[in-house]
């Protein structure tokens, strides 16, 4: 019968248990005749499913049924215990009658415990009889456990029967009592004291137990113990620690943490006492420093011996015992957590006092590796304790305390420097410690700093503080670790505030070129450059392309100075080389500038050729040696630091120029051993130093280059793996690096994934082993730090020598020959050979690892293994190994193996060769399996080492190769894994299985059932303690589930049993109590909810599943939240609710006890200390808020990652549903920004109560903390949990958006809460949206700022239409317009970076052209604050102190003019919108705003007002910016054509990074500049713009705009402007349009568009389209294209309307095309008509007067050549032509003696008519010009009068024409004719009105020429008029007798003078000084005027009415 027979009835489904209570009392007992019937092997599988059954029914039960079949249960369940049952089923089965027991009666209970006390008592000792006495015990614990007090009377006895039988028990039983007292003390609590004392001196000798097991339990049941037994942490307290510290030596893992726990619980227990009743038993309690003191002599304990004082300890030789020192680092770290971060923050100063005192004692610094230890020990503690127990706030504290010590260490160490005197004898040594001191302080500083990020600016800013000037102090410390630290800590602060980095690299190069002359100064200055350089790549702003150059010609100067000084000598060299490696981390864009220098420096450093590198030789002392070795490993360490952060620059040509220097290097390695014989043994460093940089670039660079070396380069790299030249015996670090990672479970290096790596490491066997530190590597201060490692610690330089020397091998191995590989490895085999004892383990080491390199490099080059004999010698070498008794050498031949099978065949599978090569590795697989058959069973070793090469075989051939030896294999290692006898065999031979299983994939299918059922045989016999053999299983069983995969959702009976087997196995798994093994337990569920979701039961897995999230153990954590992640994905809902049950069951429970913890229903029991400590509990935010509270906890990043993710699927899933939730959690979290604001500055209410409760008396506070503690948040949200809840709130109001409109309508949103209350929208939520974008928009962190002000653009987007109901004509974000305002402001000052800057930006653009502003001076003040950014763009490139990368300015920049851009077309939009509606008057201009007060809504041109004063500028600057993005959009092969000296907003530095933000930008100012352009018509030149700019008063502007046009813009003409704009724009948008890139955002396509559109609105734009068709055809093409791709319909109507546009176009032009054709076939006939009609009807008449054909021929005339029409080049030429042609004929027709005589002023109207409007045909042709000159000379001599009147009149038109090339001719040769002319008048006065009218036109003439001509030429000009005017004044005798129109001559030459005398004063008085007889005639004349006033005043009319001609022409042609 089926195991599942007796769960028919309650099948094992997701939903709670819904069967009837009837239904489940049937199916309480076991089912005994379906038990009888199954066969023996499967019994133990059937009674653990009842048992787990049981488990989960009981709970549910009614009790009056569970009362009923009471007796039978107890019967069968004690039955159970005689049963021998296995562990699990003992645990279940104790559980299940405790819990019978407390649900039921308990009349039987005690007949029970006697039962289970006689079987415990039985002196069977027998292992048949061991499991029957182990159940008893569990149940005796289950009970006590369950019951507690009820079983009271009991007690005395049970507890000795327990303890009695503890003393005889084997390690199983010494550890299942010990487990079970724990339970008897929990329970009982106090009631248990009278045995408090037996049970403690019978467990404390089991502290040092052999067994770590039963060294673990001693530890928890003391623990438990503690609670209680007050004597434990008073009289006991001293030998507790002795007894701790003796049980961490020789320590696994599992030991350091519970021992670690129950010593830092007691010790914080005697600090701070939990129960009240100690107090008033008035017991003394230990004092801090006691209890530190206690600590801290185990922290400095030796292996042996207990020490007392320090001088003991001193004397004492030996080291101090490792695994002690970092179980007491644990415990450390366990005490101060226990006593809580509140007690932290108030004890800080004397805790860090004290451990740093720690390492600063001789004990702890013996060696260096012991000091390096001890660093890393206190920089845990520290870490642990500071990093996560306090709040930012409170770190903030705890740096200024640790920059207090550390400046009080530096005062100590100054004081020793400069004590000349000799007095101070320990000088030396108060150096040496206070090294180790600054390090962990320096180390603990900058890594607080680094995680406040922003937030610890506070830090910086108060001078109080000093930071910086105290940790650039330490720059001048004597020895190198602290130097380093210090500059370390530099570059943290650098990287958390990034505004820092540039004046930290000026001051420090500031210093180092003052104090050039200190060697340290020199050391630590360089150091701390080094290290910020390093730290740029953290800051996305980057630094000035120009310190690049600084650093270039600082370390030139070190380089070039070095050998002036001996005393500098090494510190200059080694300080140049190290600033130019730090230099190539800043990448290509910067490295490329300085290549040449290098490869130059590079060059010089080694000698040229092989003479001279012998010769030197010769030459030299040891320390020009050192120095040079020094020079040349710091130049190879450049190089390196080169290729690997500058592979862009690697062409071939460099790479040759570098090998120059790097095979002088490799000749000189072989050179050297003679020179160290020669100059001593302490080069052997700096020569150790140049093969590591050596073997480092070697790895880096392409094999193929150094070929020619290999030969001598191996020789280097076997002799350093083999130790040849080594005495010591040094091992590799990369072993297990380069194993499996699957393998850790054997290499032990799942250490690496647990919270104590960083001391755990210390404890692993390879050389030196997590002793990294900075000062072995000085080059690691600037190198990217590997992930998951917060300070780089490059190890030793022996060790990473070696490690080196092991990858490059690696790396050439593949590229040797065969013949050279077989040399090798029969060389290697020699090596092992010939070493002895524990060298030739450590020989053995590095060979394999060297191997493995070596066979990974030929499986990634795709290579093979080579020839017969390579392969048989290397299998050889590597089967030597299987044997070996190391593990991990095991470990790695198995590896080997595997990777060679991998490698024997060829790398090109050709058919013809894949059987050969499967043969080749069927060979190899059968040769292992016989090994194993042979070897004798004993063997555990050889079992171990062949059955784990038998898995690495199967997982590098996969399952295909090794097909046909599956059921071989599968079956041995089954055989294997049943060894009861060794668990070491069990383990390897399962981890094989689970390989084999998992590379096997479905060919497995066959095998699962006897696995399966292997696996759980063993999970239900092993004992718990062997936890490998747990892992592994779990490990096969996860792979067998992914192996039947889909399938397990069957129904099938097959796959029922294996499901069903499957989750029994996951049970077992879950409820063991290591943690790696209830990991591999989530890992299996995690895939049987993939195949099967149905199946796995969430309403059990979610709750254990939060349990584990507060688990110490960081593995377990990650499990939980990966399977978490999984679950949220699917079912957020379900998972939510379940998690939700647990906060129900932890408040039912906390009422009845305080102490347990609430979270383990059906969980083991175990009290999880950390987890009660740690404060984390699901409340009512549920397990959102405990996830949100994990991220400001952990610092693993694929865990935050996950946590991430996860909060992700549930906030996709549930955010909609439950809004205030999911609102209320993000607004808890971002509540803190508002609190961390004011954190320096204010002392809020809280921090009050702290101080009250300090006075408060010890007593009550001593029994208040532990609960405070518990009820309060951990600590606030850290910084990077409030951006990922501000970006949670996007998310939010995104998927609201998705969700239902309803979210974004006030109305719709009121009316439906009315129908149904629990509905939730957004909007009514509005007023916490702004809030919390607000707080972030306004926090310290940079990153959150940038949060906030995206969040509040995206409210603001969302938002902005939404009406405000009860206002109609509103919308509701007006009333937020203050708050908009004051969070935008913040980003707007001095000292905000680009990027926020530029979204700042973005947000005003977004805010102003949302119409949301409803009042012109609201509007205003986000307004202003653009135009003060656009103050900034106008301050061109580099002109303020730079803090960041040229490119950052750029973004800067182009974001601002990018809002205004998108500001000046919603301006444009408005405007348009306002002008198409029908009769709304429009009021205008700034002026009228107040007209406006009571209107509340804006006026439509108001926002174009505000945009209209700057657009002069913004027009300009727009242009520019275009002029740049088009230049970067070229194609690489164009780059020559870029400026040499960048754009206008960019430098050539920084082209890479610019383009990204032109790219951001582009689209919208595009739209901006085609909107200006159409609106002004073209018309706009650039010096017109320039000129409304200076009348605008502006700034002066220096960017620099003509650069990327290359053309100076003032030679340009207005049409080639606006050609060139034309161009930029089609160029721009049709480049844009031809390919848009997928990704590219929908909004710059149709910006695109609509600029198109908009230019193409303009006149000018179409007609330039239309006659360039190249273009408009090519527009077309793209548009077409773009239609066909891009499917959005708004996409494709503004294509439709641009297309519309552009043959609207070419109609037009093809219109006026055919017109002007036309026009140049009749124009001919036309003109010559005109010309004919003039001659034959212009003829001289009497009267003057002018028939009508003239008339009408002379309009004709003007008609024709002021004609605008369209004109082709062809057509130009045919008019001009034509013009001159008729010009020609009439000059010819009014030749003066032609006959009849021609009318002279109609022929002379006619020239000027050409003249005047053809001006541009006729000018530079002579014939023409003089035939013109001809005929006004001959008018003006004519005796007509009215002829010379009319001909003056036409000059003066002539003479003002607009065009000087025109005009100047006929001036320079008519001017004098009429000064002649009119000179002659005095003698010739005119006798009649019409030869007065030819006077008076030509004085008008000739005040005209006086008007154009120049001021300095006026006094001449004046000097002909003014005399020729006073000529015409009449004396006062002649005046009377003169004709009236001499008379009104003179009247007006007087008026002309008097109005000629002020217009030019200054040369009037000039001209009348020169001749006195002038200014008597003129001040006659006023006289004579003013004394016949009356008279006169009756005469005056006459001159004015003769001023204008009496006689006219008919028509006036100008």
């Amino acid at each position: 019968m089926s195991v599942l027979g007796v769960l028919t009835s309650v099948p094992l489904i997701r939903c709670e248990f819904k069967t009837s209570v009837m239904e489940l009392a049937h199916s309480l007992l076991l089912n005994e005749e379906a038990l009888a019937q199954i066969t023996e092997a499967k019994r133990p599988v059937f009674i653990f499913e009842w048992l787990r059954f049981l488990d989960k029914v009981l709970v549910a039960a009614n009790k009056t049924d569970v009362k009923e079949k009471q007796k039978k249960l107890v019967e069968q369940l004690t039955g159970l215990i005689s049963s021998s049952p296995g562990p699990p089923t003992r645990k279940l089965l104790a559980k299940n009658l405790a819990a019978l027991y407390s649900i039921g009666d308990t009349f039987t209970v005690f007949q029970t415990l006697d039962k289970c006390n006689d079987i415990i008592r039985n002196k069977d000792d027998t292992a048949a009889y061991l499991p029957t006495k182990l159940a008893a015990v569990a149940c005796v614990g289950a009970f006590y456990e369950k019951m507690g007090r009820m079983l009271g009377s009991a007690f005395p006895e049970t507890v000795n029967n327990l303890l009695k039988s503890l003393k005889s028990a084997e390690s199983q039983g010494r550890s299942e009592i010990l487990m079970s007292l724990q339970k008897v003390l929990s329970g009982l609590g106090g009631a248990a004291a009278s045995s408090h004392r037996d049970i403690y001196k019978n467990a404390r000798s089991l502290l040092t137990d052999r067994s770590m097991a039963v060294r673990c339990a001693v530890a928890k049941c003391l623990l438990e113990l503690q609670n209680e037994a007050v004597f434990m942490w008073t009289a006991e307290l001293e030998n507790i620690a002795t007894l701790c510290f003796k049980a961490l030596e020789n320590s696994n893992y599992g030991v350091r943490v519970a021992v670690s726990k129950l010593l830092g619980t007691v010790m914080a227990t005697a600090l701070m006492p939990k129960q009240a009743t100690v107090m008033r038993q008035n017991v003394k309690r230990a004092t801090f420093d006691e209890v530190l003191e206690l600590m801290a002599t185990g922290f400095l304990r030796g292996g042996s011996g207990f020490l007392k004082s320090g001088g003991e300890m001193l004397k004492v030789g030996g080291s101090v015992n490792r695994e002690v020192r970092v179980g007491v680092t644990q415990a450390y770290v366990v005490f101060v957590t226990t006593l809580g971060g509140q007690w932290l923050e108030r004890s800080f100063a004397t805790f860090l006092s004290h451990v740093l005192d720690l390492v600063s004692h001789p004990r702890a610094t013996q060696t260096h590796v012991e000091a390096v230890y001890s660093r890393r020990c206190v920089s845990f503690i520290l870490r642990a304790t500071v990093g996560s127990l306090l709040g930012e706030k409170a770190q903030i504290a705890a740096a200024k305390e640790i920059c207090q010590a550390i400046g009080k260490q530096m005062k100590a160490v100054e004081a020793v420097v400069n004590d000349t005197s000799g007095e101070n004898k320990s000088g030396a040594a108060d150096i040496a410690a206070s090294q180790h001191v600054m390090v962990c302080a320096l180390q603990e500083l900058g890594s607080l700093v680094q995680s406040l990020n922003a937030t610890a600016s506070p830090l910086i800013q108060e001078a109080s503080i000093g930071l910086l000037e105290i940790v650039t102090s330490v720059l001048l410390h004597p020895s190198m670790a602290a130097r380093l630290a210090a500059a370390w800590c530099l570059r943290c602060v650098a990287v958390a505030l990034p505004f820092q980095l540039t004046p930290f690299l000026d001051r420090c190069a500031e210093r180092l070129n003052n104090l050039k002359t200190s060697p340290e100064a020199v050391s630590g200055y360089s150091f701390a450059m080094a290290a910020l350089l390093g730290g740029v790549h953290q800051c996305p702003l980057g630094i000035p392309h120009a310190k690049g150059k600084m650093v270039v010609s600082i370390a030139e100067d070190l380089l070039r100075t070095a050998a002036q000084n001996s005393r500098l000598s090494l510190q200059r060299t080694q300080a140049g080389w190290l600033l130019l490696g730090a230099l190539m981390t800043l990448g290509p864009s910067v490295v490329r500038y300085h290549l040449p220098k290098m490869l130059l420096l590079w060059r010089n450093v080694f000698p040229r050729s092989l003479k001279e590198l012998e010769a030197e030789k010769a030459r030299g002392d040891s320390f020009t040696w050192q120095v040079t070795l020094e020079g040349r490993a710091g130049a190879l360490c450049a190089m390196r630091s080169f290729v690997a952060h500058c592979p862009e620059l690697l062409t071939e040509d460099v790479i040759r120029k570098l090998m120059t220097p790097i095979e002088c290097a490799m000749t000189m390695m072989s050179h050297i051993p003679s020179v160290i014989k020669a100059h001593g043994a302490h080069l052997k460093a700096s020569a150790a130093m140049v093969r590591l940089r050596l073997y480092d670039i070697l790895a880096l660079l392409p094999p193929k280059t150094y070929e020619g070396s290999f030969n001598a380069l191996l020789r280097e790299l076997v002799a350093e793996f083999t130790l040849t030249d080594n005495s010591a015996n040094t091992t590799t670090s990369l072993l297990r690096s380069l194993c499996h990672y699957d393998d850790s479970v054997l290499l032990g290096s799942w250490l690496q994934e647990t919270d104590h790596k960083s001391i755990e490491d210390q404890l692993q066997p390879n050389s030196a082993s997590g002793s990294g530190a900075l000062e072995h590597d000085p080059s690691s201060i600037y190198l990217r730090i590997p992930a998951g490692e917060a300070v780089p610690g490059p190890l030793p330089l022996g060790v990473s020598v070696i490690d080196a020397s092991v990858a490059l091998f690696g790396v050439v191995f593949p590229h040797v020959s065969y013949k050279h590989r077989l040399q090798m490895l029969d060389h290697f085999a020699e090596c092992v050979k010939q070493a002895k004892g524990v060298r030739q383990q450590a020989v053995q080491l590095n060979i394999f690892t060297a191997v493995l390199s070596a066979l990974k490099g030929l499986a990634e080059n795709k290579s093979t293994l080579g020839p017969e004999e390579v392969r048989k010698s290397a299998l050889t070498l590597v089967m030597g190994a299987l044997d070996n008794p190391n593990p991990i050498l095991r470990c790695a031949a198995g590896e080997a193996l595997g990777r060679m099978a991998q490698v024997v065949g060829e790398a090109t599978f050709i058919a013809r060769m894949a059987q050969y090569s499967f043969d080749k590795k069927q060979k190899v697989i059968r040769s292992h399996m016989r090994t194993i058959r042979l070897k004798s069973a004993r063997d555990v070793v050889s079992r171990t080492g062949h059955s784990l090469a038998l898995g690495c075989l199967h997982r590098y051939v996969g399952g295909i190769g090794s097909g046909q030896h599956l059921k071989t294999s599968v079956s041995i290692l089954l055989a294997l894994a049943q060894d009861g006898t060794s668990p070491e065999v069990q383990t390897w031979s399962l981890h094989s299985l689970a390989l084999i299983v998992d590379s096997s994939g479905p060919m497995y299918r066959g095998y699962v059932e006897p696995t399966l059922s292997l696996v759980l045989t063993l999970l239900l016999t092993v004992p718990p303690s062997h936890t490998e053999v747990h892992q592994c299983l779990g490990r096969c069983l996860g792979a067998i589930i992914t192996t039947v995969g889909p399938e397990l959702q069957g129904n099938g009976a097959t796959i029922s049993t294996i499901r069903s087997s499957c989750l029994v196995g996951c049970a077992i798994t879950q409820d063991h109590s290591d943690s790696l093994v209830q990991a591999a337990a989530i890992s299996c569920l995690q895939q049987l909810h993939m195949f099967a979701p149905r199946h796995v039961n969430l309403s059990s897995l979610v709750p254990s599943l939060c349990v584990h999230l507060c688990s110490s153990h960081l593995l377990l954590r990650r499990a939980a939240v990966a399977c978490l992640r999984q679950l949220a994905q699917r079912e957020a809902a379900e998972v939510c609710e379940y998690a939700m049950s647990l906060a129900k069951n932890a408040g039912d429970k906390e009422s009845s006890s305080a102490n347990v913890n609430p979270f383990a229903p059906g969980v083991s029991s175990r009290s999880d200390i950390h987890c009660r400590h740690q404060g984390v509990n699901i409340t009512e935010t549920g397990l959102e808020g405990l996830l949100f509270g994990m991220l400001d906890r952990e610092t693993d990043r694929k865990l935050c990652s996950d946590i991430h993710d996860t909060l992700g699927h549930m906030l996709s899933s549930l955010a909609v549903e439950k809004l205030s939730h999911w609102l209320m959690l993000c607004k808890d979290v971002l509540a803190a920004s508002s609190d961390m604001s004011t954190a320096t500055l204010l002392s809020s209410g809280k921090d009050e109560e702290s101080e009250k409760k300090d006075e408060m008396d010890d007593d009550t506070m001593f029994t208040t903390l532990g609960e405070e503690d518990k009820s309060k948040p951990f600590v606030a949200p850290r910084w990077a949990t409030r951006v990922f809840a501000a970006d949670c709130l996007c998310r939010i109001i995104n998927l609201c958006e998705n969700a239902d409109q309803a979210h974004f309508d006030l109305a719709m949103a009121r009316s439906a809460k009315l129908r149904n209350p629990t509905n939730d929208l957004l909007v009514l939520h509005l007023s916490d949206l702004i809030r919390m974008a607000f707080m972030a928009a306004t926090d310290h962190s940079n990153q959150l700022r940038m949060a906030g002000l995206q969040a509040l653009e995206d409210i603001i987007k969302k938002f902005a239409s939404v009406p405000e109901p009860e206002f109609p004509g509103h919308v509701i974000l007006e009333q937020y317009q203050a708050n908009v305002g004051a969070a935008l402001r913040p980003a707007f000052s001095q000292d905000t970076p680009s990027d926020i800057i530029a979204k700042a930006c973005q947000v005003c653009s977004t805010w102003i052209g949302s119409g949301v502003v409803s009042d012109l001076n609201d509007l205003r003040r986000v307004h202003n604050l653009l135009v003060s950014s656009l103050d900034k763009v106008q301050a061109g490139k580099g002109s303020s102190s730079q803090l960041y990368r040229e490119s950052a300015t750029t973004m800067e920049k182009l974001a601002v003019l990018k809002a205004w851009a998108e500001v000046y077309v919603v301006a444009m939009n408005i405007k348009k919108e306002a002008e198409s509606k029908p009769k709304r008057a429009i009021k205008n201009t700034d002026d009228d705003d107040d007209d406006y007060g009571t209107i509340d809504e804006l006026p439509p041109d108001s926002l174009i007002t505000l945009v209209q004063p700057e657009l002069p500028t913004l027009s300009r600057l727009w242009l520019a910016a275009l002029k740049d993005y088009a230049l970067l959009t070229l194609p690489a092969e164009f780059s020559s054509q870029l400026p040499p000296d960048g754009g206008a907003f960019y430098t050539p530095e920084t082209i890479d990074t610019a383009r990204l933000h032109y790219r951001n930008s582009w689209a919208p100012i595009l739209h901006a500049v085609a909107l200006w352009l159409n609106s002004t018509g073209f018309t706009c030149s650039e010096s017109t713009e320039a000129a409304a700019i200076s009348g605008l008063q502006k700034r002066s502007t220096s960017v620099n705009l003509n650069q990327a046009s290359g053309a100076v813009g003032s030679a340009k003409s207005l049409p080639e402007i606006n050609k060139d704009r034309m161009h930029l724009i089609l160029g721009v948008s049709i480049q844009f349009l031809c390919s848009p890139r997928p990704e590219e955002p929908i909004e710059h396509v149709t910006a695109c568009l609509q600029a198109l559109h908009t230019l193409l609105d303009s006149p000018y734009a179409r007609i330039h389209i239309a006659e360039d068709q190249l273009i408009g055809v090519e527009l077309l093409s793209v548009l077409h294209r773009l239609l066909l791709t891009w499917n959005p319909s708004s996409v494709q109507l503004l294509v439709t309307g641009v297309v519309q546009q552009i043959v609207r176009a070419a109609q037009d032009y093809l219109q006026e095309k055919r017109n002007t054709l036309r026009c140049m076939t009749v124009l001919p006939t036309i003109l010559f008509l005109i010309a004919r009609i003039l001659k034959d009807t212009a003829i001289k008449s009497a009267d003057n007067q002018v028939p009508p054909p003239v008339s009408a021929a002379l309009q004709g005339i003007k008609n024709i050549v002021t004609l605008s029409m369209a004109k082709t080049e062809e057509t130009q030429k045919q008019w001009t032509a034509l013009i001159r042609s008729t010009l020609a004929c009439i000059l010819e027709y009014s030749q003066p003696d032609s006959v009849p005589t021609p009318d002279e002023v109609s022929m002379l109207t006619a020239i000027a008519l050409f003249l005047w409007s053809a001006s541009s045909e006729i000018i530079g042709v002579q014939s023409l010009q003089n035939g013109c000159m001809n005929r006004f000379k001959n008018a003006l001599n004519s005796c007509d009068p009215w002829v010379q009147a009319k001909c003056y009149q036409l000059l003066l038109s002539v003479f003002q024409h607009s065009n000087r090339a025109l005009s100047t001719p006929y001036i320079h040769s008519l001017a004098p004719i009429v000064v002649e002319k009119l000179k002659a008048v005095e003698r010739n006065r005119p006798a009649s009105s019409i030869e007065l009218l030819a006077v008076q036109e030509g004085v008008k003439v000739l005040e005209t020429l006086v008007a154009l001509g120049e001021e300095q030429n006026r006094v001449q000009l004046l000097a002909l008029l003014v005399p020729t005017l006073i000529s015409y004044l009449l004396d006062e005798n002649s005046f009377a007798s003169a004709s009236s129109a001499s008379k009104d001559l003179h009247e007006f030459a007087l008026q002309n003078l008097m109005h000629i005398g002020p217009l030019y004063p200054h040369a009037f008085k000039t001209v009348m000084g020169a001749a006195p007889e002038l200014k008597v005639r003129l001040e006659t004349a006023v006289r004579a005027s003013q004394a016949s006033k009356a008279k006169a005043a009756a005469r005056q009319p006459a001159p004015a009415i003769h001023s204008a001609p009496t006689i006219k022409l008919k028509t006036s042609f100008f």
